[in-house]
């Protein structure tokens, strides 16, 4: 009887092992597949990156000026600058007669330290201005959200400031990483894409067309997701005389120390460049 008893025991006591390392093992699955189920939720779909659309233009496309200017040899691209507070007092006839045929203008921006909303001190004087010489225009906010809910409320500050204002070219997004001080330090890729995409609605939401600015490092090591925002233009910035980038852009930030007559210093230079049908 005791031996039977012991046999007992023993069977229950290898069955319950044997159940307590099945259960084991079901939660570290369904703790894999949750893991995975996030994983792929964070990341673009691959339908989506199938569709970035080629950039029909080559380096052998662009030509450098005299000037400094670089010109499109292919293309009705239209010579632009890119201005904010740094650039002072501009005479903004002198510009147009150095050749340049849009501007765009900084609005304002978020402080990177404290969150504060600003407004770019020459914006306003710069959107008459240009008008004035006949300069069309584009405008862009200088973005450090961290949240959508920021993202909107920087859409809505921008808007303010155009209240009687038209505009030629888009309104725009710019989100730069600034360092690990900056309260961006730990913006991730999902979040500065839902940021992006809450700007750009709620401006075209408004009637104006919008437009994203970054760079190539931004795409190529994933600091924003390009793949999900094809709806809006793109402003790339990329230092060089040649332009390689493999995606279709619409507007290229190809210098930050170019001279323009009417403005002291350096500004920033800008092709527009209108998709090829």
């Amino acid at each position: 009887m005791k031996q039977k008893t012991k046999l007992y025991i023993e069977l229950g006591l290898g069955l319950l092992v044997g159940l307590t390392a099945l259960v084991l093992l079901a939660v570290v699955l369904v703790q894999n597949a949750l893991k995975e189920s996030q994983r792929e939720a964070a990341q673009p779909t691959t339908e989506a990156a199938a569709v970035l659309p080629t950039n029909p233009y080559g380096p052998e496309d662009f030509r450098v000026e005299e000037n400094g200017y670089i010109t499109c040899l292919t293309g009705e691209a239209r010579q632009g600058i890119d201005v904010s507070e740094w650039q002072g007092d501009i005479d903004w006839q002198q510009v147009k007669d150095g050749g340049i045929e849009f501007a765009i203008i900084r609005l304002g921006y978020r402080r990177s330290e404290t969150g504060e909303l600003s407004t770019d001190e020459k914006a306003l004087a710069n959107l008459q201005g240009a008008a004035e010489a006949g300069i069309p225009t584009g405008a862009y906010f200088f973005s450090q959200a961290v949240t959508t809910q920021e993202a909107l409320e920087e859409a809505e500050y921008a808007l303010s400031l155009l209240e009687g204002y038209t505009l030629t070219y888009p309104l725009i997004y710019d989100w730069e990483y600034l360092g690990e001080d900056a309260r961006t330090a730990d913006v991730d890729a999902r979040t500065l894409t839902d940021c992006i995409k809450t700007f750009c609605g709620r401006v075209e939401e408004a009637g104006f067309q919008s437009m994203i600015y970054f760079n190539p490092h931004f795409h190529e090591n994933e600091v924003l997701y390009l793949e999900e925002l094809t709806d809006y233009h793109f402003w790339l910035a990329m230092y060089d005389t040649q332009m390689d980038y493999p995606y279709q852009i619409d507007m290229w930030q190809y210098s930050c120390t170019g001279s323009v007559p009417g403005i002291t210093g350096d500004v920033d230079l800008n092709l527009y460049l209108p998709r090829k049908q």
